[in-house]
């Protein structure tokens, strides 16, 4: 299984399947991160965290551990 975690700088990736629960699945939702969606990782901090991303046309911040809930081909 492979996660948008393991995304790597420049690549996109298309999300499959979002696990979790509750209010941390719906938040992840919230954000327009749903299943079908075309991800790009623009860049990801010095030290590893949080990782930036565009999606639907704007750019969003993820935290690693939210990023390993996201299943991505």
């Amino acid at each position: 299984m492979k996660t948008l975690r393991d995304v790597k700088v420049g690549e996109t990736a298309v999300i499959e399947k979002l696990h979790g629960e509750g209010a941390l699945k719906r938040r992840i939702m919230d954000m327009g991160l749903t299943k079908g969606t075309q991800v790009y990782v623009r860049k990801v901090a010095p030290l590893g965290d949080p990782m930036e991303l565009t999606v639907r046309g704007y750019e969003l911040s993820v935290r690693k551990a939210d990023a390993e809930l996201i299943e991505v081909k």
